[in-house]
């Protein structure tokens, strides 16, 4: 007979672990025989190899995250867009679902090769860099949002999918730029640290939108002064507005349209806000987020042209060749 003790204290482990129990865990309290009537009945699932569900439905989204870290043995914690994701980042991938695991373990492969069909694609990373300070409290256990995004964007299928990632989890005010900073500094191999650094320092500077990172990256590598971004002005009526990017000393204003632009409110709040501008004696100067990723050339010539008209003067030599390559 179990105890009462032993038997709550099963039931409290799976009522943590969304249902999902190691073998291990379940023969602390149950014998071997009792473990397999209950999966022979039908009440308790075989999910796979020494993995064991308390229940026979079909997996929920956090009884497959609790069979991703378990699988992946001692150590292992969610990770990357995974990890971003449980955070609260928006917009990343719901699967496949991204593991970390210490360096000196070998998670054998057959294992997640087994794994049922209503159980997503589960993606092991190994690191050999995994500080305290990088793991977030939680059930399960995941690192940080910091980390989770440093890791991400190394992990993404493209420059381009991580720099969206970073500045998603800046722009939603998940994590800060200081924050991803310190996660890099500990990470000397990290893949792409180069990319992630540069596009760190652009959020830090005020790009907390990508097509305002693009847009930085353009002036710098057309030889323009870099602007101030996101600065705070308030118009004749009193309201507060932000200026996506500003040469405050030739007076010069460039806003960079997303998708919400097209909205008929959003298109009429920025008329006011652009009208504001020009009454104020500025330059002003539009351009859609597709056209700075997709055409950088135009727009690096459309700002040299106004900033050229403004009074500035360009030092020869700063110029570097612009393409659409991203």
């Amino acid at each position: 007979m179990v105890p009462d003790d032993a038997a709550g204290a099963l039931e409290w482990l799976a009522f943590e672990q969304a249902g999902v129990l190691t073998s291990a865990q379940a023969r602390t309290v149950l014998t071997d025989g009792t473990v397999r009537g209950l999966v022979r009945s039908g009440r308790w699932r075989s999910i796979s190899r020494g993995l064991l569900l308390a229940g026979n439905g079909r997996l929920t989204r956090d009884q497959q995250l609790w069979v991703a870290v378990l699988v992946a043995g001692a150590g292992a914690v969610l990770a990357g867009a995974t990890a971003a994701a449980e955070a609260g980042v928006r917009g990343l991938r719901p699967e496949p679902l991204h593991v970390l695991v210490p360096a000196a373990r070998r998670p054998g492969r057959t294992t997640l090769r087994r794994l049922p069909i209503d159980m997503a694609a589960v993606v092991l990373h190994r690191t050999s860099v995994l500080p305290a300070a990088h793991l977030q409290v939680g059930r399960p256990p995941r690192t940080t949002t910091a980390r989770a995004l440093v890791d991400a964007a190394g992990w993404a299928s493209s420059p381009r999918v991580a720099q969206e990632m970073l500045a998603a989890g800046c722009q939603q005010r998940r994590v800060s730029p200081q924050e991803l900073a310190a996660v890099l500094e500990v990470l000397p191999r990290a893949p792409r640290r180069r990319l992630i650094r540069q596009t760190v320092d652009d959020i830090a500077g005020g790009a907390q939108a990508l097509s305002e990172i693009d847009f930085v990256r353009l002036c710098r590598r057309a030889g323009l002064p870099r602007p101030d971004l996101q600065q705070r002005r308030t118009d004749a009526a009193g309201r507060t507005r932000w200026l996506d990017a500003y040469w405050r000393e030739w007076g010069v204003h460039a806003e960079i349209d997303g998708a919400h632009h097209m909205d008929v409110r959003q298109w009429a709040a920025d008329m006011r806000r652009q009208n504001d501008v020009w009454t104020a004696g500025d330059r002003i100067l539009r351009f859609p987020a597709w056209l700075v990723r997709a055409h950088p050339e135009q727009v690096a010539d459309t700002v040299r042209r106004a900033l050229l008209a403004a009074g500035w003067r360009p030092n020869p030599g700063d110029t570097e060749t612009l393409d659409n390559s991203g």
